[in-house]
């Protein structure tokens, strides 16, 4: 057999969407953003745990959090996506790997999220083990186009990269 040798890095890129719902809390990288309305989801419908954990998963040729978490198991109902985000990163570390950096991008109309990026930053680097420096958080609207510019879901966008331990 042939010897096979790690690749010094891997990247993954991890996207997610889920319907806007009114009542639910709205929670984005385990932060509750203060909102009339939430995410619908079979979990706490975190978007951007869920996007990063998608990353780390396709960084790894593992899937996708569905295949890890299925909407289907009473377990994973109201979830606290932050579990989700630390297997993925223990599989990472299983494999050999850590994540060195994650730039991520929360697409959403309402509300402005510019007050909380801190507060979403510093939750992202600690779920996944990281420096602040190391994390990257960038929200965007969809200009008034598509179901997102509609008000009627949230989008989440992740990158990370993973290197050798």
């Amino acid at each position: 057999m042939a010897d096979r040798r790690l690749a010094p890095f891997r990247v993954g890129q991890g996207w997610d969407t889920h319907r806007i719902e009114p009542g639910r809390p709205l929670i984005l990288g385990g932060i509750h953003v203060p909102s009339e309305f939430g995410l619908a989801g079979h979990s706490d419908a975190d978007v951007l745990f869920h996007a990063v954990t998608d990353a780390i998963l396709g960084a790894l040729a593992l899937g996708d959090i569905g295949m890890h978490f299925p909407d289907s198991a009473p377990e994973w109902k109201g979830a606290d996506s932050i579990r989700f985000l630390q297997h993925a990163v223990s599989l990472a570390k299983g494999k050999g790997y850590r994540v060195v950096q994650i730039d991520s991008t929360i697409i959403l109309e309402r509300p402005k999220l510019k007050e909380f990026r801190a507060r979403i930053r510093e939750s992202l680097a600690r779920a996944a083990g990281l420096e602040i420096e190391d994390v990257s958080v960038k929200f965007k609207t969809a200009e008034k186009v598509g179901p997102v510019g509609e008000g009627l879901s949230c989008e989440a966008q992740a990158v990370v990269f993973l290197t050798l331990i």
